[in-house]
């Protein structure tokens, strides 16, 4: 590949992610519009009704066309909303793609390229989620993290794209960290239904589902996501040993990724304990994401360790 041609990948790949933000951007407003119209009201988009007026004798008199009223703004919206983020998806997707053509590795090298990618994994569990059930009301509190992480992806940790040090010079980069951006897309979602479910009982956002719904749509994708995060932390323990003659070694990144294991077991523990289901459990769940989050920025970041490979 010589020159133009890498630079032309660059430019495409980064204008894709661009253009994805500013695609979930106008989501997010939609979402939030939908919710600024409230509950959403039942549709009736049926133009074969008819209206019956009655003589008092019971004789029919005249029937006139009744037309119902179409989609609600807020309904509209979010249908809007949804459909944005699948946009979103499809143009950070190619972006991600494209920066690992332009780097000639899987596009998982450093902290920008993580973020990007962890992003797509957010965004993938939260649609293909959404083809199984209603999840609209929903949208605002995932694309929100998924911009943040965006935002801080281009402003703060963007670096070129450069050669893998040795020790990710492994097929294990793609096994363990592709199941480390799965297993973290699903633990947002999951915060996310967690962090509502504690604040449903208030009144304030009325088109939100019941508590116990909330709290029922955090332990599954918890209970879909922890052996993943299971696979991810035994998987990266070989790679270890194959890089470093060692399955363990208190590492900082090491030790916050079995934190934010011994968390999340505890969270799906205090779903079948007496006295711990409800909001006790969802904020367990919370515990976890934050440890998550730690693990994700704080170790990459803030502490020298085997695992920095921020390329900042």
């Amino acid at each position: 590949m010589d020159f133009m041609d890498s630079v032309q990948l660059a430019d495409a790949s980064n204008n894709f992610v661009y253009a994805s933000m500013v695609t979930l951007f106008l989501a997010t407003i939609l979402f939030s519009v939908s919710f600024a119209a409230g509950r959403r009201r039942p549709v009736h988009a049926s133009t074969t009704a008819s209206k019956v007026l009655v003589e008092s004798s019971g004789s029919v008199l005249l029937e006139l066309p009744e037309k119902e009223a179409s989609l609600d703004p807020g309904r509209r919206s979010a249908n809007i909303g949804m459909s944005l983020t699948w946009l979103s998806f499809g143009l950070l997707l190619v972006g991600v793609v494209l920066r690992g053509v332009w780097a000639g590795r899987v596009p998982w090298g450093n902290m920008y390229e993580f973020s990007i990618s962890s992003a797509v994994g957010i965004l993938a569990v939260y649609l293909i989620w959404s083809t199984q059930r209603d999840l609209r009301w929903l949208g605002l509190f995932v694309t929100i993290p998924t911009l943040l992480t965006l935002g801080l992806a281009v402003t703060v940790l963007y670096t070129e794209a450069a050669q893998l040090v040795p020790a990710l010079k492994s097929y294990w980069l793609v096994i363990h960290v592709f199941a480390a951006i799965i297993g973290g897309g699903a633990f947002t979602v999951g915060a996310a239904t967690a962090g509502l479910s504690l604040i449903s009982d208030k009144g304030w956002f009325k088109q939100l589902p019941s508590r116990e719904k909330l709290e029922g749509l955090t332990h599954k994708v918890i209970a879909f996501s922890f052996p993943i995060w299971t696979f991810a932390v035994v998987a990266g323990a070989i790679w270890a040993e194959n890089a470093w003659g060692r399955y363990w070694g208190w590492d900082p990144k090491e030790t916050w990724a079995f934190i934010t294991w011994v968390v999340f077991a505890a969270y799906l523990h205090a779903r079948s304990t007496a006295g711990w289901k409800h909001q006790k459990a969802s904020v367990i769940a919370i515990v976890g994401w934050l440890s998550f989050l730690i693990n994700y920025f704080g170790v990459n970041i803030f502490v020298n360790s085997l695992h920095s490979y921020s390329g900042m």
